[in-house]
């Protein structure tokens, strides 16, 4: 409801108190379980610093490296229909924190932000460069037209951004979380650019991620210089929120590849249901 909303439910209900209330329990427990799942380290610049080691040659556990070297059209066309729970609204969630942050870490912000929507280009915002993506590879670009396929290991990694955003006392995870994703982007948007290109999918399809790479690699000096050390430089005492933020994304993203390379080298869908057939054009 904070988002785009659902057809036939009122606007009003957004603010809903007993909502609320159900999604605060809901909360509670998903954030319990991630405090669980992975301790939070106190220094933030530790959390970062095993995502910025590329591994050397194939990585067998990386989703990216297996699309590259061996991932069919169908297999692509599985991933974007998943990743489309959040490219279809990509930079939303982020954008909560804007009003959180002040001096370095706003500016930052913002100017990654500014990228993300398109530097003033309604063509150019990432949400539309996905969307001309999907088209591409004739899946349905509405917004989350395909949710009810997702498996809960992909709805976990879109839900731990609304989680993180929505709330102020968790701005500091939203930051890591952010830091996290940047970091890590633009290697994988060349191996996946690399894919679409192999399995003989369009042009748009290859642009979302080509301009990934090159934007990427610059946001993740910003995100690391300006946001993340600005940001703890006017509050050290986030830096374990930080670190949860870091470490629940690295959590949440291996739980999902496992379940997508497990389903892909058995030769099955990754999905609940299987997408429809391949729409050309």
């Amino acid at each position: 409801m904070h988002y785009q909303g659902f057809a036939g439910v009122r606007d009003e209900l957004e603010w809903d108190v007993g909502l609320l209330a159900l999604r605060a329990r809901l909360e509670e427990r998903f954030l319990a379980a991630l405090r669980a799942d992975v301790p939070p380290r106190v220094d933030a610049d530790a959390a970062l610093a095993p995502l910025l080691l590329e591994p050397v040659g194939h990585d067998a556990s990386s989703v990216s490296h297996f699309l590259q070297r061996d991932g069919t059209l169908e297999q692509l066309r599985e991933y974007a229909a998943l990743r489309s729970l959040y490219h279809l609204k990509e930079a939303d969630p982020h954008a909560w924190v804007i009003p959180r942050l002040r001096g370095r870490a706003k500016a930052g912000m913002v100017a990654i932000e500014f990228d993300e929507f398109g530097a003033g280009r309604a063509e150019d915002i990432h949400a539309q460069l996905f969307a001309d993506l999907m088209t591409d590879l004739g899946l349905d670009n509405r917004y989350g037209r395909y949710v009810d396929l997702a498996p809960p290991v992909a709805l976990a990694t879109v839900n731990v951004m609304s989680l993180f955003g929505l709330h102020r006392s968790l701005r500091g995870a939203l930051v890591g979380h952010f830091a996290a994703v940047e970091v890590t982007s633009s290697p994988g948007s060349r191996r996946l650019a690399t894919a679409l290109r192999r399995a003989g999918a369009g042009p748009a399809a290859a642009r979302f991620y080509d301009e990934h790479v090159e934007a990427d690699a610059v946001h993740e000096q910003v995100v690391r210089h300006e946001v993340v050390d600005g940001l703890l430089s006017d509050e050290p005492e986030l830096a374990p929120s930080v670190s949860l933020g870091v470490q629940a994304t690295v959590f949440l993203e291996e739980l999902l590849g496992r379940h997508l390379l497990n389903a892909w080298y058995d030769g099955r869908s990754a999905l609940r249901a299987p997408l429809e057939p391949h729409r050309r054009g």
